[in-house]
């Protein structure tokens, strides 16, 4: 079925516990922000439909209440590569010593250390933001690859079945950036092109293995997700009820806001930490095949981009060994 230890994932991330925290109160803080943002765009509708009737009034609070929630949604988009780079990150940078066996400060003092080892390997957050974005796409060439295999099985219905089984492969590789990332910090390199080049190449020769572990985790996060999103319908239809005037798709958007929350803070940790467990074991004592290198390198431009700018060796040096 899967090969990761779940208590083992639940305990890790119980010893991360500000990361986890930290998450959260970015996440949540999110969704409050939307939530502001909209109930603010209908109120000020709200009051400029005074100088209308029912009907302008109505299309003045739907114009309101989408455009605070589309400025918000402006606002993360610019902050996204700064969310990746200290909460993302600095989870992954901590998870990796807490598998490798290393000690860790307690309460924020653990934050500031991953602070310091994801800067130490990254510098800039926009360099991390530049790989992470190469190491999605060349990820996306691997999942057409396996499309392509799929394609020429012998199912019943395969053709039928292929957009739905598209969409689950491109949901199911959601996790697998930050995992390749985990690999970067963990072998201390000194040029993070070159690691995560490395860290492709061996997720490529291993890809049978990672799709069904993300796969498994897929149904757990979003399944979980959906039940979340049920349960809080009620509450969200409620909330737009108080609000000025009347927005009758705002429960749904509100509930769907929460349940990303609550996934986004808690289960894709979860989720990364598993295949983390997973990629690690798999991996361990694997020289990167050089087939499989070739292969990404005429499958993806992005993976030749991440060539260009890594080292020139394909190993590149760890801290330690380069002295």
């Amino acid at each position: 079925m899967w090969d990761f230890n779940i208590g083992q994932a639940l305990g890790l991330l119980g010893r991360t516990m500000p990361f986890v925290l930290l998450r959260a109160a970015v996440y949540f803080g999110i969704t409050l922000a939307y939530i502001l943002a909209t109930g603010a765009g209908i109120g000020v509708g709200w009051g400029v439909g005074a100088f209308g009737d029912d009907e302008f009034r109505a299309t003045a609070m739907v114009w309101g209440g989408m455009a605070g929630f589309g400025l918000t949604g402006a606002v993360m988009y610019w902050l996204r590569e700064y969310i990746l780079y200290i909460v993302k990150a600095g989870h992954v940078a901590v998870l990796v010593e807490l598998i490798d066996g290393k000690p860790l400060p307690e309460g924020r003092g653990q934050i500031a250390h991953a602070a310091a080892v994801v800067k130490g390997r990254f510098g800039q957050a926009s360099l991390l933001f530049a790989l992470d974005q190469l190491v999605k796409g060349v990820i996306r060439a691997v999942i057409g690859l396996v499309r392509g295999v799929l394609s020429i099985l012998p199912i019943p219905y395969v053709r039928q079945l292929m957009g739905i089984v598209q969409a689950f492969l491109r949901v199911a590789v959601g996790f697998i950036d930050e995992v390749i990332l985990a690999h970067a910090i963990r072998t201390r390199s000194t040029d993070p092109w070159g690691s995560a080049r490395e860290a492709l190449v061996l997720y490529g020769q291993n890809w049978k293995a990672m799709l069904r572990n993300a796969a498994w985790l897929t149904l757990f996060t979003y399944g979980l997700a959906f039940l979340i999103f049920l349960v809080m319908l009620a509450p969200a239809a409620a909330l737009v009820y108080v609000m000025p005037g009347a927005w009758s798709a705002g429960g749904f958007v509100f509930a769907l806001l929460f349940a990303w929350s609550v996934k986004a803070a808690f289960l894709e940790p979860f989720a990364v930490t598993c295949l983390m467990q997973v990629y690690f074991r798999i991996t361990d004592g694997q020289e990167p095949d050089p087939e499989w290198d070739a292969r990404l390198e005429q499958m993806s431009s992005h993976f030749r981009k991440l060539k260009e700018r890594a080292g020139a060796r394909f190993g590149t040096a760890r801290d330690g060994e380069a002295a």
